[in-house]
């Protein structure tokens, strides 16, 4: 072998050599690579790709188990380069968050689903504006987990959770319907009148007997207080003018 062929063997070694550690400082260290993966996606606000169990499969992760929540799974793309990935894992750390784009960042993005991505996935894509009609979503309990006096309260009340007059009727009444004693009670703890004060509590019976939206029989009531009074300012007065009479 010549000096020529000896020259450039050693030569194409050396560029090799080159190459692969070119090649491993920038994958192993530098992390300067792409990383391509499936996360969750929200489907009553984005266009998810849909994936569906395989009936026929016998796969475990691609059969179906009849769990609707296990065997379909609304996913996007994301698309981030190693270098900013964080080393953390999110199901133990919930500040990790791996696939957030930061404002500006080059080779980061979210990939949902549309007529040309669905294709190439070979998945549907999810519509929000229909998902959210035929899955609407419950009312969130104001209640602690496990607390079933709460919730029994939240049961019982058939109040609409914007009904203010109803709900402040509920908490007026705290008695259950047809406890004859829990109600009498309630009367007399709204009652203004001493025990015993015959006279406060007969004006309380009078002024139940008329409606609370009943003008005419309060205005009547209100007359008669004031003519009851007059009647008993006259007769005060009579009988001063007879004691004075004496007098003289």
């Amino acid at each position: 072998m010549d000096k020529k062929s000896k020259l450039l063997i050693a030569i194409v070694t050396m560029l090799i050599l080159i190459s692969i550690l070119i090649t491993f400082w920038r994958i192993m260290i530098k992390r300067d690579y792409i990383i391509e993966n499936q996360i969750d996606c929200d489907p009553t606000i984005d266009a998810c790709f849909i994936w569906e169990c395989d009936p026929e499969s016998t796969v475990e992760g691609e059969a179906c188990t009849g769990d609707p929540e296990m065997d379909s799974w609304y996913y996007q793309i994301a698309r981030r380069n190693a270098a900013k990935i964080p080393m953390c894992d999110p199901e133990q750390d919930e500040t990790c968050d791996p696939w957030t784009c930061e404002e500006g960042e080059k080779d980061c993005s979210m990939t949902f689903c549309d007529e040309t991505t669905k294709e190439e996935q070979g998945v549907e894509c999810n519509d929000p504006v229909q998902y959210n009609i035929d899955n609407p979503e419950e009312e969130a309990s104001a209640c602690e987990e496990g607390d079933e006096a709460c919730l029994a309260a939240e049961e019982e009340s058939e109040c609409a959770e914007d009904d203010e007059e109803c709900l402040a009727a509920e908490e007026e009444s705290e008695c259950e319907e047809g406890d004859e004693e829990c109600l009498a009670a309630e009367e007399e703890e709204a009652s203004e009148c001493e025990e015993g004060d015959e006279e406060c509590l007969a004006a309380e019976e009078e002024d139940a007997e008329c409606a609370e939206d009943d003008a005419e029989c309060l205005a009547e009531e209100e007359e008669a207080d004031t003519a009851d009074a007059t009647e008993e300012d006259v007769a005060e007065g009579a009988a001063e003018e007879a004691d004075t009479e004496e007098a003289e």
